[in-house]
């Protein structure tokens, strides 16, 4: 792993007080980064910068709230960073749900609605700042399991089978990787979507208590922990030898293979202009 530092850079981490978020807030803050978590829960959020901060002995880490299955709040909270913070040299879009039936508040199915549309909104509202900071870097979280389910724009919104739409969400952030990478290619900003391995994170909080009991065991016999999963996301944040694969796609810490579906730069432009108009940035 490369050693470099990062004193006097600026990261922004959604999803940053609990999971694999946490890890990597952790790992970079390590290395003298100012390291900012974006969440929804105030409380969670404290506990974990103490931590943070604990941990990797640098009082440079704080909280800034934002809930990603609400628009007005994604705005707010990146009208409020643009005023405060002067730089932004490197974004994780980590925060995500798992397969779960149920509408953000703007009426988009939750998976597609936080794990793609939530990032999408956040990451074009500070896209000039990443641009001024560059060289900067984006890094989307995705999962495997992308390649089980195709979009359908006929139905972007799909809200029927919870494994199904956690898969379309997770191929969305791949499609929003490769037309990021591609439209800011020359402008110093590039961006990877990462898969961190299965996980044993708390994303079980989501369901019943008999499926987290079952779940748990299974995350136990064969799931990596945190810091294990954050280990790429390190990676791609912070080593140079990512950069000749903008766009890519990576786990174990090397570039990885896409299904042909999943490179399909037609489908990624057009899923890009969706994704425009549904936020009302077009």
């Amino acid at each position: 792993m490369d050693v470099k530092r990062l004193d006097g850079k600026t990261v922004l981490i959604t999803g940053g007080n609990c999971g694999i978020g946490k890890e990597t807030a952790v790992a970079l803050a390590l290395r003298g980064a100012r390291v900012i978590i974006a969440c929804r829960d105030e409380e969670k959020a404290k506990k974990a910068v103490r931590e943070i901060k604990g941990r990797s002995h640098n009082m440079n880490v704080l909280f800034m709230e934002v809930d990603l299955a609400n628009m007005r709040s994604i705005r707010e909270f990146c009208k409020t960073f643009l005023l405060k913070e002067k730089r932004l040299d490197i974004l994780i879009n980590n925060a995500g749900i798992p397969s779960v039936l149920d509408w953000t508040d703007d009426n988009f199915s939750m998976c597609f609605g936080v794990n793609h549309l939530g990032h999408f909104l956040l990451t074009n509202l500070l896209l000039l700042r990443l641009k001024e900071s560059s060289p900067s870097r984006v890094i989307n979280l995705t999962c495997s399991s992308y390649k089980y389910q195709r979009l359908n724009f006929q139905d972007l919104n799909y809200n029927l089978f919870p494994f199904f739409t956690y898969c379309r969400s997770k191929l969305a952030n791949i499609y929003f990787t490769q037309e990021l990478a591609r439209m800011t290619e020359g402008k110093g900003v590039t961006a990877f979507a990462v898969h961190p391995g299965y996980v044993q994170s708390s994303w079980t909080c989501h369901y019943s208590i008999l499926y987290r009991i079952l779940v748990q065991v299974v995350m136990f016999m064969f799931f990596v922990s945190c810091e294990a999963g954050a280990q790429t996301v390190v990676y791609c944040a912070v080593s140079d030898e990512v950069l000749p694969h903008n766009g890519g796609y990576f786990t174990d810490c090397q570039p990885a293979p896409l299904r042909a579906f999943a490179r399909d730069s037609g489908v990624a432009k057009k899923l890009w202009e969706a994704s425009e108009r549904l936020v009302k940035l077009a």
